[in-house]
């Protein structure tokens, strides 16, 4: 045990010699490796980001305390061309030698590549941060500024530079701040007398307040939100430079006063300045031209029309429906002038996804009206796209895919785009042919129709529910797929009429008003072909009891039905244990719950709050809500209709029993910027959805699975639940869903980026028809089951799309049921590698 002890330290020892020597290995002499920056502040340490931004030079990045980077830079050899020179091209038999080995074409490319690979570890690499008493300086006036901008005037602040003997060095800020300075007194002068009647409205909501410690960023959005106001109650000439602050602390005793300036207008000429009062500005008229081009600018117009004060032209016909167009324009005649308007207009018409990008002119009037002229360029009516797959996959050795579609904008001149696309496939089974079989007989074919309507489509008038600032549009889908020898060989047909707005930029509403999907199993017979592990079980008891021999194998479908019939009578036969009959019961609850057919009508409402500032945002979060109701609409009308019902006593429309449900989704996700490069980022999701009336079951498309890229990586897809059950289905699901994951995503070098996380969650069968052990929730204690994975990953930002890589371990495993659970599988062997676009949540 001691000699391993001391191979250890030396081992260690060894490690941390190399490690400070190869760090200072491209410092100059005399110079020093900024190893450690502090910043104290009021006689405490304090490491936020924000102030570490402040510092001109920080330290060579760390990953998991190793600098990385900077080893990687250090590889390089800073004068690759002159070692060449002088080891191969100055030494003419060496150079001899190796052009007689390699030639010289290769001998040249050989060099090359280890010039290029010389270069990449200097890119990739960071180069060490010599102190540089120049920018601590300029770093230490930042950190005075900083605090003077929070209300701190008489900060005092200094640093140390400390240098070792090792070539490192490290520098410490110190920072006094003294006592904040508060807003005592706030006067405001206010020379246009229409300015100062709309200031007096506003005031209320300033942002800088009596008694309050002084905060120059306030000032700044002042000025701003006192700037939008005025622009957007008439004031067309206003800009930011006609409002001044002025601050006083002469005698204040640690107090500022502030006064708050707001000038005239302004005129300039080319040898005088004039002010005068501001004036209010309304909308005089509004000209729309409705298919302007460059080329044509200067041709008359052909066509004209005048609708609700607008005046519509067009160089050629008009191709559009006046209302159309006056809907997702806000600036209308007759009204003050609003700077909101105007980017409201900008917003719609670029969603209505008809036009280039628009372009409104504002010409004054001497009468103190504004003109509008908004020239919008129509993209082309039609537009074609095609794209073409070759596949291969774990039930088909080859498979040629082709996806034509077509978009027509405009189609009813009111601004709707109709898109249609279609799908057609052809696959090569990996299935033993018989004599005479096509080679392709995997066929999928299906087509789908989207119209968008950039208004709510409604008998009823909707505006004071929802205006038209809110970009309302309505959307109808009708979609069809077909399946040959695809698992059951299905027929889905399915269409939609929803709504959608935004009642600020923040939040996201979708209603669903009506959703039918009908799904017709063409092939039933197929099933244990398809779900070969319920079959293998089934096949294991068959044999085990005898009904077959030991090395037979049931037939499907014909034995296998057999079987379950034989198994499932009211006098259960003797042979078949409790254990094995609760097997065959839940075999075949599964296989009548997937291979009927379903019919779902139902209404949705989707809520989504994302408060990202813009892409690029690493401190927000996104709460997301989902209700669905289905079913209710027929069951209240199904003795009216004279619907009839099944064996079970479901009533059914079309001979299929429609499902009825109550299903909704909550999703909370959070990310934090902690700082170079470096996000916290979590999500918890629940999800239920309760059968009633008409159903005992959810139908498998709005079930919960767990597993995959984007749940729980240490499981795949499916594989997880429900619960602790020892399931061998090969599509595990249930009704309700827990997941909670959490990741700290970090840079390596460049777009490379590294990541470790820890996912927990499960499904569960809840209020249903299922009764397995171990799947149904049945209290509080189910939640020991919930399974938590853990792992790494990489990511490579393509600045498009991000590649990711993650490799899942199994952490705690809930199947192990009465044996220990945790680590049990935890190793690589059986860890779970998943590849994915985009961060999972």
């Amino acid at each position: 045990m001691k000699n391993q002890l001391s191979n250890i330290f030396i081992i260690i020892l060894l490690a941390s010699t190399l490690y400070s020597c190869n760090a200072v290995k491209r410092v100059p002499n005399n110079e020093h490796l900024l190893d450690k920056t502090s910043i104290i502040i009021n006689e405490e340490k304090n490491n936020t980001e924000i102030l570490n931004n402040l510092l001109y030079q920080r330290p060579n990045r760390r990953i998991l305390g190793f600098p990385l980077r900077l080893h990687m830079y250090n590889l390089a050899r800073p004068n690759i061309d002159s070692i060449f020179e002088a080891k191969i091209y100055n030494k003419p038999k060496k150079l001899a030698w190796k052009t007689k080995l390699l030639s010289k074409k290769q001998l040249d490319k050989d060099i090359q590549s280890r010039k290029g690979f010389n270069n990449w570890l200097k890119n990739t690499g960071e180069a060490p941060t010599i102190v540089d008493e120049e920018r601590t300086k300029r770093s230490l006036k930042r950190l005075e500024d900083y605090y003077v901008n929070k209300g701190w005037f008489d900060v005092n602040a200094n640093y140390d530079i400390e240098n070792k003997d090792n070539k490192r060095a490290s520098v410490t800020y110190n920072v006094k701040t003294g006592q904040a300075f508060l807003i005592d007194s706030i006067t405001k002068t206010v020379k246009s007398p229409i300015v100062d009647s709309l200031y007096k409205k506003i005031q209320k909501n300033s942002l800088i307040k009596k008694g309050e410690q002084y905060n120059s960023n306030n000032i700044i959005q002042e000025r701003d939100r006192i700037s939008n106001e005025l622009r957007n109650s008439g004031i067309y000439h206003f800009k930011q430079d006609y409002i001044t602050f002025e601050m006083d602390t002469i005698g204040t005793n640690k107090n500022i006063n502030i006064g708050i300036t707001i000038q005239d207008r302004a005129i300039r000429t080319l040898d005088s300045l004039t002010r005068v009062p501001f004036k209010t500005y309304t909308i005089s008229d509004v000209n729309i031209i409705t298919d302007y081009t460059f080329e044509n600018r200067n041709e008359p117009f052909q066509d004209s029309i005048l609708y609700g004060g607008y005046k519509l032209y067009s160089y050629g016909k008009m191709r559009y429906r006046p209302k159309a167009l006056t809907d997702a324009i806000f600036i209308s005649p007759g009204k003050i002038f609003r700077d909101l308007d105007r980017t409201r207009t900008y917003r719609y018409l670029n969603e209505l996804r008809t036009f280039k990008y628009p372009n409104i002119e504002i010409t004054e009037n001497p009468n103190n009206t504004l003109s509008d002229t908004i020239r919008l360029t129509p993209l082309k009516k039609f537009n074609f796209g095609f794209s073409a797959d070759v596949s291969k996959s774990n039930i088909q050795t080859i498979g040629f895919s082709l996806n034509p579609s077509l978009q027509i904008r405009n189609i009813f001149k009111g601004a709707e785009t109709l898109e249609i696309s279609g799908i057609t496939s052809i696959g090569a089974s990996d299935d033993v042919k018989i004599k005479g079989d096509p080679f392709f007989d995997i066929i999928e074919y299906g087509a789908d129709l989207k119209l968008t309507i950039p208004r709510i489509f409604s008998p009823f008038y909707t505006e004071n529910i929802i205006p038209k600032y809110m970009s309302p549009s309505t959307r109808i889908g009708l979609a069809t797929t077909s399946q040959t020898n695809i698992g059951l060989d299905k027929q889905t047909f399915s269409g939609n009429f929803s709504y959608n707005w935004y009642p600020n930029t923040k939040v996201t509403d979708r209603l669903d008003l009506f959703s039918v999907q009908y799904v017709n199993n063409l092939n039933p017979d197929n099933y244990f072909d398809v779900y070969s592990n319920a079959f293998s079980s089934l096949n294991e008891i068959a044999q085990d009891v005898n009904y077959i021999d030991s090395d037979a194998t049931l037939s499907i479908p014909d034995e296998t039905d057999a079987f379950l019939a034989y198994a499932l009578t009211s006098n259960t036969p003797s042979e078949i244990s409790s254990s094995q009959l609760s097997t065959i019961n839940s075999i075949n609850e599964r296989k009548n719950r997937l291979t009927e057919n379903n019919l779902i009508l139902s209404s949705a409402f989707n809520f989504t709050q994302d408060n990202r500032k813009n892409l690029f945002d690493n401190n927000f979060s996104i709460f997301r809500f989902k209700l669905e109701l289905a079913g209710n609409l027929l069951a209240s009308t199904s003795k009216l209709l004279g619907l009839k019902k099944d064996s079970e006593g479901r009533y059914q429309l079309l001979n299929v029993a429609y499902s009825q449900y109550v299903k909704t989704e909550f999703e909370y996700t959070k990310h934090w910027d902690l700082g170079k490069k470096n996000v916290l980022a979590t999500r918890a999701f629940f999800g239920i959805a309760i059968p009633y009336g008409n159903s005992n079951s959810i139908p498998f498309s709005k079930s919960f699975f767990a597993g995959g890229p984007n749940d729980n990586r240490a499981w795949s897809a499916y594989s997880l639940g429900p619960g602790s059950s020892e399931t061998t289905n090969e599509f595990n699901e249930a009704n309700l869903k827990i997941a909670i994951s959490a990741e700290q995503r970090f840079n390596l070098f460049g777009d490379l980026n590294g990541a470790l996380f820890v996912d927990a969650g499960n499904i569960w069968n809840v209020l249903d028809n299922v009764e397995v052990d171990g799947a149904t929730l049945s209290g509080l204690d189910s939640l020991k089951d919930i399974a938590i994975g853990s792992g790494i990953g990489l990511r490579y930002d393509f600045s498009f799309f991000l590649f990711r890589f993650d490799v899942g371990f199994k952490t705690y495993d809930p199947s192990y049921q009465d044996k220990n659970r945790w680590f049990n599988d935890y190793n690589f062997a059986n860890a779970v590698y998943n590849i994915g676009i985009n961060y999972p949540f």
